[in-house]
């Protein structure tokens, strides 16, 4: 299951289009993000358009994956915007990720400016038969 705890992520979303802001590394940009659970697995959606596949970074670390990207003004230093509303600089997005995920197992790719991660759901997590036994013959029960 995937834990969603970051109750300012709608607010710090609102003031980076009203202040016109972009990600830095101490202060990163939103990422917006689908989760679902689809059978034995669970699919996120990350929008980052226009972010170079190589600047992105992904890591697990105690149930917690980190996703980092990086996108870099298109034209060079020194230009004279006249409107510039597209996101740019540094994203980052953590999810907590529940015990009965298979950290190990997680399947990442990026199409279309659309990075998408799949967690599976670990074996021992799944549902499963039980046999009862004793008396006139054995019954399966689900667990």
């Amino acid at each position: 299951m995937l834990m969603r705890t970051d109750p300012f992520r709608e607010l710090d979303r609102l003031s980076q289009q009203f202040f016109g802001t972009n990600g830095t590394s101490t202060r990163p940009a939103v990422m917006p993000m689908d989760a679902y659970r689809d059978g034995e697995r669970y699919v996120v959606h990350f929008d980052i358009p226009g972010v170079d596949p190589s600047s992105i970074d992904l890591d697990v670390e105690r149930n917690v994956l980190t996703v980092h990207a990086e996108r870099k003004p298109p034209i060079g230093e020194g230009v004279d915007y006249q409107v510039a509303e597209r996101p740019r600089g540094v994203f980052s997005r953590q999810l907590f990720l529940g015990d009965t995920l298979d950290t190990d197992r997680i399947e990442a790719s990026y199409d279309a400016g659309v990075l998408t991660l799949r967690v599976p759901v670990m074996e021992k997590a799944k549902p499963r038969k039980i046999e009862i036994g004793g008396g006139s013959g054995a019954t399966a029960i689900d667990a």
